[in-house]
This record gives structure tokens, C-alpha cells and sequence, in this order.
């Protein structure tokens, strides 16, 4: 069953950004993910939430979710989005 990271980020310092951006997609194909969402437009329908900027990353399944959070590559990326953004992220097992 496939497995989605979903984050709500708020980006602090658009220019250390783009460093995260860069390094991101690389971390995210080496452990079988992809990109579903990627910023872009975002509409609140209930409730009350006001995202920032919105991202959807699927993976095979809970557990390479997780390992991709973990991978070396991952890692490299948060710290150099440690300045540049507050990130609230979850993972979440698909249907």
C-alpha cells in the first residue's frame, strides 16, 4: 500500500530555499518516491487551515517513506532548510 509524506512549509528565506529545493528530488527518487504536489495553488474547503506551501510525496509504502526521512540524502537536504523554512510534516499510509 503506498505511503505519502505531506508537508506544510513555511518558507522563511526564499533564497537558502532554492538550496533545499535542489537537493530535495534527488533524496526523494533515490527511495522510490515522487513528487505529487509541489506548492501551487491551495484553497482551504473546511475547517479552518491555512497552509503556506503544500507538498505531497508518495512512496511504495510506510516504511520507505520513513527510510527516505532517514537516508543520508534526506538528511543533507533538512539541515540546509534549517534556515530557510519551518516545515510541518507528517506520513500517512495510503488506501
Amino acid at each position: 500500500m503506498p505511503a505519502y509524506i505531506i508537508a506544510d512549509v513555511n518558507v522563511t528565506n526564499p533564497a537558502a530555499y532554492e538550496n533545499y529545493k535542489k537537493l530535495t528530488p534527488n533524496a526523494v527518487a533515490k527511495n522510490g518516491g515522487r513528487f505529487i504536489a509541489r506548492g501551487g495553488q491551495a484553497e482551504e474547503l473546511e475547517g479552518g487551515w491555512q497552509p503556506n506551501r503544500v507538498v505531497i510525496l508518495e512512496f511504495p509504502d510506510y516504511a520507505t517513506a520513513k527510510a527516505f526521512y532517514d537516508s543520508p540524502e534526506y538528511r543533507e537536504a533538512r539541515e540546509a532548510r534549517k534556515a530557510a523554512a519551518d516545515f510541518r510534516m507528517i506520513v500517512v499510509d495510503g488506501a
